[in-house]
């Protein structure tokens, strides 16, 4: 088939969230003459990508919200049915049974069920109904993709994992997030942070990450090194905009009644976030739990030393950058092991990232040849170049 196969990537709410990174990024390098990609998104969504996904020839559909679950699903069976898709994909794991179910009705032949987290603590009621849905995961999805091996156990169980799931690095572009001294001293120049030891966190303003902690933690180093500065970078309510589920105006006060305004900066979500990892001396990252912990990945492409909770993945330690902690240690210790491990010569760890197969050059290709076989397994099509 000469006309570019279009594949339907089902979001959920597009923001600045991971899954939304992680299809952008293999959206921009994977062959758009063989493959595009449709966005099928809610209308809340913010769509800080769509002039970029419309200018390399995606579309954007967007559809009604959750809470209108008869519309919202009405409309995806109007999106299926109109497109005549052969590929549907869906990154909003346990929810994706919705979808999936809907993609099934209309004799969409692969169906891909792919999941970026798992469960764990401070979510009590999401994690009430990821643990309804997910025996359910199964049902109508044909293929299973995973971040890591340690998701897609969880989601589909670990013999249909072994068996026929595959996972799908959160690949970058390596390139982008190598250390650069130049960026570093223009950017600390910018946010007026030379000359400071700067502790750096990139992530949602919601429990799981376990931001009040980074506060205390904070608190510590900064009696020590008392020219520390932290840089909180984020969405002030999260991927899905509820309020309710943010900590950050929690967090704001915080600081204010540990009296450190002025050392603690909070910075919205921005387009070069690679850059700002140049300016950090440190990063760290006590989540409750990550399905991945993609930016961990990033900050240690970029060289930085980093101090992570044992309660994220071993694979995304890709370096000896990487310290995992337990999380019942105490404020002051982890602040100690930070100053501690913190004087290391910055330099790029891009190789160790490409051993661990975090090069989306490479990771594009894959995914695009296991479209290509789908389609050739499924309606008999075979892409001609």
């Amino acid at each position: 088939m000469k006309t570019p196969i279009r594949v339907a990537h089902v979001i959920g709410k597009m923001s600045f969230g991971g899954a939304e990174t992680v299809v952008m990024n293999y959206y921009r390098n994977i062959d758009r003459e063989k493959i595009q990609f449709d966005f099928i998104v809610l209308e809340e969504s913010d769509l800080p990508c769509k002039d970029e996904i419309e200018s390399l020839g995606g579309r954007i559909i967007i559809i009604p919200s959750y809470n209108k679950i008869a519309s919202h699903l009405k409309e995806l069976k109007r999106v299926f049915k109109e497109n005549n898709y052969h590929i549907v994909h869906s990154h909003i794991n346990t929810l994706s049974i919705f979808p999936l179910c809907i993609a099934k009705m209309c004799n969409i032949k692969t169906r891909i069920a792919h999941v970026h987290s798992t469960a764990g603590k401070a979510q009590p009621i999401r994690n009430i109904i990821k643990y309804i849905l997910r025996p359910f995961s199964k049902i109508f999805s044909t293929d299973y993709f995973a971040c890591t091996k340690y998701a897609g156990n969880w989601l589909f169980g670990k013999k249909t994992f072994m068996e026929k799931g595959i996972v799908i690095n959160n690949a970058v572009d390596l390139e982008k997030f190598k250390y650069d001294e130049n960026i570093r001293t223009e950017l600390r120049k910018e946010l007026k942070i030379e000359n400071k030891f700067v502790i750096g966190h990139v992530g949602r303003f919601v429990k799981v990450k376990n931001q009040g902690f980074i506060v205390d933690i904070f608190n510590e180093i900064q009696k020590e090194k008392g020219n520390s500065i932290l840089l909180f970078i984020g969405d002030k309510y999260g991927s899905t905009g509820d309020k309710h589920a943010s900590t950050f105006d929690e967090l704001k006060c915080k600081v204010k009644k540990l009296n450190l305004e002025g050392k603690v900066i909070f910075l919205p979500p921005r387009n070069d976030i690679h850059k700002i990892y140049q300016a950090f001396d440190l990063f760290l990252f006590p989540s409750l739990y990550e399905g991945l912990g993609m930016v961990l990945i990033e900050a240690q492409i970029a060289g930085l030393p980093c101090i992570t909770s044992d309660a994220v993945p071993a694979d995304a330690k890709i370096s000896n950058l990487a310290t995992f902690l337990s999380l019942s240690k105490t404020a002051d210790y982890w602040s100690k092991k930070c100053i501690e491990l913190s004087d290391v010569k910055r330099k790029s760890h891009v190789d160790e990232a490409k051993k661990n197969s975090f090069d989306i050059v490479e990771e594009a290709k894959k995914l695009e040849k296991i479209y290509t076989n789908y389609i050739e397994r499924t309606v008999g099509l075979t892409y001609e170049a």
